[in-house]
């Protein structure tokens, strides 16, 4: 006799629960990444120049370390030996500037060179008009005249010096003889670093040098 087979009794299986809040977890690592993915990449780009070596200051122009501020001297002459006098004006070009002289017969008590709004002449006061982007006041503390009349004459006042094709003047105009002192406006293309120079010689004579960079 055959007995019906037995049912097989199964256990059932009870899912295993996380305790709370952790089945979340990987959610809430997939929101702190995607959160903290722009600050990544923008301290991927920050930090290589934040590391990189600071780059070498460029080298000055020509090496010329010049200022614009203004320069005088009262100290030239070796008093009470009378001053020369101013006889010529004329200009040159060089590599990395250009250059205004003044030439003096004897030496000379002095000089002011500074940046104005105007060139103004000498004893009245009036206006010299003057071309350029700047314009620098010379002083030459010497007369352009002696006991016998003028010793610096110039034929074209608006134009002492042929200054075409300068790379930095523009025009050399004359401001006038008074008291003393002479005065030279020097239009320039703008305001660039300048320096000023006396040079003695040849013989007796003497010379103030205006030299003016091409830039910066």
């Amino acid at each position: 006799m055959t007995h019906p087979a037995t049912p097989r009794m199964t256990t059932p299986t009870h899912q295993r629960t996380s305790p709370a809040g952790v089945a979340h977890r990987p959610r809430l690592r997939s929101r702190a990444r995607r959160a903290l993915a722009p600050l990544l990449a923008a301290m991927a780009l920050v930090l290589p120049l934040l590391l990189a070596p600071a780059p070498a200051e460029a080298a000055p122009y020509c090496g010329i370390t010049w200022g614009s501020t203004p320069e005088s001297s009262t100290a030239t002459v070796n008093q009470p030996a009378p001053p020369g006098h101013l006889v010529g004006v004329r200009s040159g070009r060089h590599t990395c500037y250009d250059r205004l002289v003044l030439d003096v017969d004897g030496e000379f008590y002095g000089y002011s060179v500074r940046y104005v709004d105007l060139v103004r002449a000498d004893g009245s006061g009036a206006v010299v008009p003057t071309a350029g982007g700047a314009r620098l006041e010379v002083v030459a503390f010497a007369p352009a005249y002696d006991s016998r009349g003028a010793t610096y004459s110039p034929v074209n006042r608006a134009q002492l010096s042929d200054v075409r094709g300068y790379s930095t003047f523009r025009q050399v105009t004359w401001a006038e003889t008074f008291e003393g002192q002479s005065t030279v406006g020097l239009g320039v293309r703008a305001r660039l670093p300048f320096r000023v120079l006396t040079i003695a010689g040849p013989g007796s004579s003497s010379r103030l040098v205006v030299d003016v960079a091409h830039r910066w």
